[in-house]
């Protein structure tokens, strides 16, 4: 999902303007399937020879596209990965507004509202990529980028557990607040030593997001 999706929500337009109901047309969900597919093979190169060391043409190789193809898709090479950055803060405004606005969102916790039914093969390309952001700076960029951006969205998600019309800067610093959180938690899962101990990844999102929830009014 790229970031023209990740604006705040309105609801789609049918031919005559009024609002388009259901899933998102069959040619969108294709192209993000796509776009999903070629952040999976970028990390995967990235992984093996460094984000230097691979070019455009191999990451359209490995999904069996052309590279004017994949240009079509992302204006660069590290750009590749964003639809994998961009997934997890869609998904978890979804769920934040699909809560029951009178039910205390700190009870959500307990709930599957973090990792839930993440498909596993692509949280273990979200860690790979957290881990090359320690190393690969291009793509450290790209996710603290597409976190900015994904801000309107978990920012919409607050506004209207608390009533609000529109979201106000209280809404948009709460949402920066869990998705820096959740971030931290991530990262300092993905950047742990070879054999180093700890919590398990869901164990540690519950954590960083419980202190941030403690301090919201609902």
């Amino acid at each position: 999902m790229d970031a023209a999706q990740l604006q705040p929500r309105r609801k789609p337009e049918g031919p005559g303007g009024e609002p388009r109901m259901g899933r998102p047309p069959l040619s969108e969900r294709r192209k993000a399937a796509a776009r999903l597919e070629i952040a999976k093979a970028a990390v995967d190169l990235f992984t093996a020879k460094g984000v230097e060391g691979t070019s455009v043409g191999e990451i359209a190789e490995a999904v069996g596209i052309s590279t004017r193809t994949l240009w079509r898709y992302f204006p660069s090479k590290e750009e590749c990965v964003a639809p994998l950055l961009a997934f997890g803060a869609e998904r978890l405004s979804r769920r934040l507004g699909d809560w029951a606005v009178g039910r205390p969102l700190i009870e959500a916790l307990d709930d599957d509202l973090w990792l839930g039914d993440s498909d596993p093969s692509t949280l273990r390309v979200v860690l790979d990529l957290m881990r090359l952001t320690r190393t690969e700076p291009g793509l450290q960029s790209v996710w603290m980028r597409k976190t900015f951006d994904a801000l309107p969205v978990v920012a919409d998600a607050f506004a209207e557990r608390a009533g609000k019309p529109v979201a106000d800067m209280e809404a948009r610093v709460q949402a920066g607040m869990l998705l820096s959180a959740l971030h931290l938690a991530l990262r300092e899962y993905a950047w742990r030593e070879p054999g180093e101990e700890g919590p398990e990844l869901d164990e540690m999102l519950r954590e960083a997001a419980r202190i941030v929830i403690r301090g919201l009014p609902f």
